[in-house]
């Protein structure tokens, strides 16, 4: 597919303006992997084609649910085609269970589940390692309005609850999930950016030690040949069990 100039580029992706169409971009998934903000970083092989495969089976089956979101296809496996979107500057984490970072903020939590799941806000501020912002600071600070707040908390939630089942189907436990959004042209709030294997934490049998996320990669000691390949072999069971969830909705 033809590609327009670039818009922008991250730590695992990069935008591209559409060729023929301003209101489209094209998000074209590199093979990076990073953790720790960016301070780990390598490559693997596949990984944006993985990337690409399991954003687009992710984002098909929250628009299957009637969620609204950017996403309009994915004609190659490194590339989705998304509506253009200005994002808004937040990571909007769902939990179900306590991990990562909510136990560390939180050591001594005896919360087991949260019911319905906890919604949290983060700064995307690499070089600040991305702070955790309240709702009245997000408004005060004009990065969104208290209508934006209360959407992207009860649409996030959906998005949760939406993937959790899919993945129960499979017998995986979702744990948490990272999303972000956009506002398009017109000024409504969409889902956004993409959703991959480095966006949750999932364990299958609701086992930790089975994790098959990147949490395997950021807990790592020493990254080596063998844990790269150890990291695909994990990310490409995924883009797999997630290409199984359109022939389970039937």
């Amino acid at each position: 597919m033809e590609l327009g100039y670039v818009l922008t580029e991250g730590k695992t992706k990069i935008v591209y303006a559409h060729p023929t169409d301003p209101d489209l971009a094209i998000l074209y998934h590199k093979d990076g992997i990073t953790a720790g903000d960016g301070a780990r970083r390598s490559v693997i092989e596949g990984k944006g084609e993985m990337a690409g495969k399991t954003t687009a089976n992710v984002f098909r089956l929250l628009n299957r649910a009637g969620i609204a979101t950017h996403f309009i296809d994915a004609p190659e496996p490194r590339l989705t085609v998304v509506r253009r979107c200005t994002m808004i500057p937040l990571e909007v984490v769902m939990r179900r269970l306590p991990a990562g970072s909510y136990l560390r903020r939180h050591p001594e939590a005896a919360v087991q589940r949260f019911d319905p799941p906890l919604v949290e806000f983060f700064l995307k501020d690499d070089a600040h390692h991305d702070p955790q912002i309240a709702p009245q600071a997000i408004i005060a600070q004009g990065i969104a309005t208290h209508a934006e707040v209360e959407q992207m908390t009860d649409t996030g939630r959906k998005v949760f609850v939406t993937l959790e089942a899919a993945w129960q189907q499979l017998d995986v436990t979702m744990v948490d999930l990272k999303i972000e959004f956009g506002r398009a042209a017109q000024g409504d709030l969409l889902v956004a950016d993409v959703i991959d294997n480095d966006s949750w934490r999932i364990w299958p049998s609701g086992d930790p030690a089975q994790t098959l996320d990147k949490q395997v990669y950021r807990d790592a000691q020493v990254v080596d040949d063998a844990l790269l390949a150890d990291v695909r072999a994990r990310y490409a069971l995924v883009t797999d069990l997630t290409s199984r969830w359109e022939a389970m909705s039937r």
